[in-house]
């Protein structure tokens, strides 16, 4: 696998806004801030911390110092609490939806956009996801922020690579995962990939492990767990086949 090839060791932290964040492998543990003992309660705190996590790629600071808040309001409006459509939503007191692999369960336009994303990271031609991402009020997100100038120069921003390819084998391997379908019946209703958004961490099993490592190393893993929830990229796509975002981060 492309991740276990990478000879760098890494932390989960979501530092994309200074570095190219690569994929996860090239994420520097020395970016985060130094843990304290209790974490902080903030639920967008990161794990252990009372300052700032960093700030992901093309947020605008705000006057107090933190991201501002971006959210395009042509996307549908979050549940109360959720911390945004794009974020984790592992509830240990929640029964977690049921993982599905069988794409043939699919709305036939989440299946076909999900088919058109993974044929142009298999050409590995960055440009071939354009089309797919589209422009204005239905672009996808790519930041928990604002992004500035071309998404695809953005996105080739993040990969380890110039060309982008490292950011498309990532993607591929995100939608090659179990999905979950979450906010049935709601303005929210989504297709999420990897199942790991909607599942508690610390409650998966070996089989389940073996599938986020694929993603993530064991490390990542232990601070997630710390953070309660999974925070690399994830994939989500509406019922009606608008892939409303490609993101990392909390």
């Amino acid at each position: 696998m492309w991740i276990a090839a990478s000879s760098l060791a890494f932390p989960l932290g979501l530092c994309l806004a200074s570095t190219p964040s690569h994929a996860l492998s090239e994420i520097q543990r020395q970016d985060l801030p130094s843990p304290i003992t209790p974490p902080a309660g903030n639920d967008t705190a990161v794990p252990g911390t009372t300052v700032p996590m960093p700030v992901p790629p093309g947020t605008k600071p705000s006057d107090n110092g933190q991201p501002a808040d971006d959210t395009d309001k042509s996307e549908p409006e979050a549940p109360t609490g959720s911390g945004g459509i794009t974020s984790p939503r592992a509830d240990p007191d929640a029964p977690p939806p049921p993982v599905v692999y069988n794409l043939d369960k699919l709305p036939e336009p989440v299946k076909r956009m999900h088919g058109l994303i993974i044929e142009a990271c298999k050409t590995g031609d960055i440009e071939k996801l354009r089309p797919l991402i589209g422009s204005g009020d239905s672009m996808t997100q790519l930041s928990l922020g604002d992004i500035d100038g071309d998404p695809i120069t953005f996105l080739k921003g993040l990969s380890g690579d110039s060309d982008g390819q490292e950011i498309l084998a990532i993607l591929e391997e995100v939608l090659s995962a179990g999905y979950v379908h979450v906010d049935t019946g709601t303005p929210q209703e989504l297709y999420v990939w990897p199942y790991f958004f909607a599942l508690p961490l610390d409650k998966l099993d070996p089989r389940q492990r073996v599938e986020l490592f694929k993603l993530v190393t064991a490390s990542d893993y232990d601070d997630m767990k710390q953070f309660g929830a999974y925070i690399f990229y994830r994939v989500g796509i509406t019922p009606t086949g608008q892939w409303l975002f490609f993101v990392a981060g909390d």
